[in-house]
């Protein structure tokens, strides 16, 4: 949480304290920077680890049978590690 909220505050200030209109180019040059790119990365796994986290609880609450309740723990993990992926071909491809 600590490091979603320091990532937030970076993105705002960038954003704040950049002149001209923010278009395409803006955002690109936010997160062109390695370090951005790293930083982001980081926020994006520990999301996404949130997120496994609170499927995980909710599904072990609600789903009874074990075969239901591991087939969708096999479906949220594919998903979450598609999601990964997608996020770094969108952040290296800037």
């Amino acid at each position: 949480a600590v490091l979603m909220a320091l990532f937030t505050l970076v993105v705002l200030a960038q954003v704040i304290f950049s002149k001209g209109p923010i278009g395409y180019d803006k955002w690109a040059g936010i997160f062109s920077a390695q370090w951005m790119k790293f930083l982001t990365f980081a926020v994006i796994v520990a999301m996404l680890y949130h997120v496994w986290v609170g499927m995980r609880n909710i599904f072990q609450d609600y789903v009874k049978p074990y075969g239901v309740r591991f087939v969708m723990h096999v479906f949220a993990i594919a998903w979450l590690i598609a999601c990964t992926g997608g996020a770094i071909e969108a952040l290296w491809r800037l």
